[in-house]
């Protein structure tokens, strides 16, 4: 198997990727001790059966710039194929500002194919490549040099495989007119605001009891603070103060060094420095937030009047039309959406696109009380005409 470490040879390699109608990727990283993920390989295969026609790229030996590959990326006659593409696209975009185009994710066309929730790779490998992937490297140390044989043949397992899979599925989803309904899911990878942390918005991933507006505004000044220090000095937000600490100090307010101190869940290296005066700053911008900008709590979903019997014939309908349509069910709404079209919400990706033809307008019609509805030739409910 080869392994590329100068820019040259990358280019080479690309050169020759760009003649083909696909292209497969995965990566391997690092992300335990940095915020942004450490890219220690790239694995990358198209059609063929030469050794040569898959590759090993190395970013951390040699003298390589990864700019042929996001040449490639970019260019449209050429598909970029992924499975569970989030992690890996993220690491482009942060590096280059750059997502692949175009993607196809065999994640994603696998549920829409029938295999199931949020399908696993080593589960494609085995039921349509038909065969075995050695576990072994998978918890390896990809920051670590040499690579071992063993750690090689596992990673470039990850693209020759999806070769496979990709084809099989393509396949699949052009026979059954599908290819547009993966093409739909698409768009969220597509869209840079995935791979974006805006650090204002940092506070609503935290979970928290207490609903107070001002206990709020200081939990939205304190995660602002920890996420943009995070990313500026690329480390992981929980070395600076983890979630328990953030909700502690919101709570106890210190307002000095010595308060500060007594912080049970505060990490010592926090207590002092730059992360000190943030936290104290932090607070003191929470505790002085002008009345008209403190967050309030989300009480959408409290006030919504949810029919349980609706919602309940809403599931029977999503599984009946899931199971027809071979799709799986969290692809074409949760039960969270359940309960909101329940409620009388209309405005969610679950009844638009391909998912109306499949759900959407029989959900809409069940709700609406216009159709006898049934799934696979059996009755679930009749409703009066």
């Amino acid at each position: 198997m080869k392994t590329l470490t100068t820019t040259d040879d990358l280019a080479k390699y690309c050169a020759r990727a760009a003649d083909h109608p696909y292209v497969t990727v995965d990566t391997e990283f690092l992300r335990e001790r940095s915020y942004y993920s450490k890219l220690c390989l790239v694995q990358l295969a198209y059609p063929g059966g030469h050794e040569d026609d898959a590759v090993l790229v190395d970013p951390l030996q040699g003298d390589l710039s990864l700019e042929p590959l996001y040449a490639l990326f970019r260019d449209p006659g050429v598909v970029k194929v992924f499975h569970a593409a989030r992690q890996d696209i993220e690491i482009f975009y942060v590096d280059a500002g750059l997502i692949p185009e175009p993607l196809f994710d065999t994640q994603v066309a696998a549920m829409v194919c029938g295999f199931g929730e949020q399908v696993g790779y080593e589960t494609l490998v085995r039921k349509v490549a038909r065969a075995g992937l050695d576990k072994s490297s998978r918890f390896t140390d990809w920051s670590r040099r040499p690579l071992s044989e063993a750690q090689k043949t596992y990673a470039l397992a990850d693209v020759t495989h999806l070769r496979v899979i990709y084809e099989h599925l393509a396949a699949e989803l052009a026979q059954s007119g599908r290819a547009k309904w993966v093409a739909e899911e698409m768009a969220t990878l597509r869209d840079p605001a995935t791979y974006r942390t805006d650090p204002a918005e940092a506070w609503q991933r935290i979970k928290t009891r207490n609903s107070s507006p001002r206990f709020l505004a200081i939990v939205r000044e304190l995660a602002r603070f920890r996420e943009g220090y995070a990313q500026s000095r690329n480390v992981p937000r929980n070395r600076v103060y983890k979630d328990d600490a953030l909700l502690e100090l919101a709570s106890t307010k210190p307002r000095d060094a010595g308060e500060l101190g007594r912080s049970r869940l505060l990490l010592r290296e926090a207590r002092k420095g730059e992360v000190a005066e943030g936290i104290l700053a932090a607070i003191h911008a929470g505790l002085e937030a002008d009345p008209d900008d403190l967050p309030r709590p989300d009480r959408s979903r409290e006030r919504l009047q949810v029919n349980p019997a609706l919602a309940d014939l809403l599931r029977v309908l999503l599984k009946g039309k899931a199971e027809g349509a071979g799709v799986a069910q969290k692809l074409i709404a949760t039960a969270a959406d359940l309960d909101l079209i329940a409620a009388g919400q209309r405005d969610l990706p679950s009844l638009k696109g391909w998912r109306a033809e499949v759900f959407g307008k029989d959900a809409l019609a069940l709700c609406d009380g216009k159709v006898a509805l049934a799934v696979n030739g059996q009755d679930v409910v009749t409703v009066p005409l």
